[in-house]
């Protein structure tokens, strides 16, 4: 197994700071021996993930300097780098089946770039081609939840089911959770209009089909406008219908957005009306 080649001072900001790849920084020393213990881990892992990823092996007794920069104030201290910052961390001497999970969640998608071009391609309004990569990076990556909320998005007004589907293994509590729920309630909410008579009769039904029709079209505005009058005229419609819309396209839009800013307060002095 080959190992890590012995770091300097000259080489931290091509080895570290400008690499193409991820890197792992594992500051370490001589006297430490829970280092002793994950640095044969790392090295195996490293040469197992060839090409995904780099391991960089820093002493701290010969580069202080670093050291202190870095805020080491603990060894073993591992930090992953990606694209020149310091993207996420563990201390101590981890199992190697541990590290393999962090790794997992810490290490950013080979396919980011293609993500990013995708969402430029989605502001453009080329949905064609931004479906087209999504498939492309699903096929490849199948648990890339960015990819799957992404596409999930796309097809809202056309498929509801197929975003159900799609969002079906992005757990809440995870970094897209939330916005796979807003997506998940928007599909069932979609649903409705393919089966309206699954609704039951009310005087508010037909309002409550309008207010989706404007959520399925992206006109979250007049569709806010709607859930909120339904919130006071029949606020538990549909199993409380009205008020998870709402809350559902405050989580898409996030709490920052004009849109939610405005109607927030509206939403909040509708249901203790």
């Amino acid at each position: 197994m080959a190992k890590p080649a012995e770091f300097t001072d000259a080489n931290f900001e091509t080895e570290v700071l400008k690499s193409d790849l991820p890197v792992l920084v594992d500051f370490w020393a001589e006297w430490c021996g829970p280092c002793k213990i994950l640095g044969p881990v790392l090295e195996r892992l490293a040469e197992k993930h060839r090409g995904s990823w780099a391991l960089v092996k820093i002493n701290t007794e010969k580069h202080h300097h670093l050291a202190a920069q870095y805020g080491i104030r603990s060894i073993p201290n591992v930090k992953l780098f990606v694209d020149g910052e310091v993207a996420n961390e563990f201390v101590g001497a981890l199992p190697e089946a541990a590290i393999e999970q962090w790794l997992k969640k810490a290490l950013p998608s080979p396919y980011r770039e293609k993500l990013a071009e995708v969402e430029h391609l989605l502001a453009g309004q080329q949905l064609d081609k931004a479906e087209q990569l999504l498939e492309e990076v699903i096929g490849a990556e199948p648990d890339n939840a960015r990819a799957r909320v992404l596409l999930a998005q796309l097809y809202l007004d056309t498929d509801p089911q197929k975003v159900l589907d799609l969002l079906e293994g992005v757990l809440p509590g995870s970094e897209y959770g939330d916005i796979a729920e807003a997506l998940r309630t928007f599909a069932g909410l979609t649903l409705n209009l393919k089966n309206p008579e699954a609704l039951p009769e009310s005087p508010v039904k037909q309002r409550y089909l309008q207010a989706i029709r404007n959520l399925a079209g992206g006109d979250f505005t007049a569709a806010l406008e709607d859930f909120i009058e339904l919130l006071q005229s029949d606020r538990y419609y549909d199993d409380d219908g009205p008020r998870k819309a709402c809350i559902a396209i405050f989580k898409l839009l996030g709490e920052d957005h004009e849109t939610t800013r405005h109607y927030r307060p509206l939403f909040s002095r509708a249901l203790y009306v």
